[in-house]
């Protein structure tokens, strides 16, 4: 599905460069569920905008789905991710003047969906998170692990082939991490590849593979 290779990030920092990535190649096959481990500052959350697209490497390649994603147009790369790729951020990034439903429907009206089957869409997953009653509030209103969640449920309602996820249940108590982590597991049962980046060991198992980083390097 997706395919690094030599791929190298770095920061100017006077006249020398500070690596946040240091030759990472990775190859992950459609269907499966990673999990990205290390401590902070090894690199993840840096090679998980990689992969989604939101940052580039200084050097190396990236293809996905067959296509090399550092040759081609900025318009093609955004088409490529709006089709394919649903991004669970760590910091939410809700849109603070749009409610609850609107933060949903929102990549829903970039596909082109018309009004009632949005409808019926945002309404099946407002239902299947369980905030229903949310649905009019805005951000603000909303605790973090309530954001969370919202931006969990906007990530996964163009049902995408590939949802990377930058600490997914980090704000979340142990219940609604555990049913965050079951939906992940359900998505990739029905064949959707996920990626996460996590420091929870538990969240790590409901994968079948964990990539460890360090210092920018990938260690197994």
């Amino acid at each position: 599905m997706l395919e690094l290779k030599n791929i190298f990030r770095w920061y100017n920092s006077g006249v020398n460069r500070a690596f946040v990535l240091r030759d990472v190649s990775l190859n992950i096959e459609q269907g499966e569920f990673v999990s990205i481990m290390g401590p902070s500052g090894s690199g993840k959350s840096t090679l998980l905008h990689i992969l989604g697209m939101m940052d580039e490497p200084n050097e190396g390649e990236y293809s996905f789905l067959g296509e090399n994603v550092l040759k081609i147009k900025e318009k093609q790369r955004a088409e490529l991710y709006k089709k394919h790729i649903g991004f669970v951020f760590q910091a939410y990034h809700l849109i603070d003047e749009l409610t609850v439903y609107e933060n949903i429907e929102t990549p829903l009206l970039y596909h082109g969906i018309g009004s009632s089957e949005r409808k019926s869409m945002v309404a099946d997953i407002l239902d299947r998170f369980n905030i229903v009653g949310k649905k009019d509030l805005f951000p603000n209103q909303l605790s973090g692990g309530q954001q969370q969640l919202v931006g969990i449920a906007r990530a996964i309602i163009t049902k995408p082939n590939l949802i990377l996820a930058d600490e997914p249940t980090g704000n979340l108590n142990s219940k609604q991490g555990q049913e965050i982590m079951e939906l992940f597991k359900t998505l990739n049962d029905e064949g959707v590849t996920i990626i996460q980046v996590t420091h929870s060991e538990k969240n790590a198992t409901y994968g079948s593979r964990v990539i460890e980083l360090l210092d920018g390097r990938i260690e197994r």
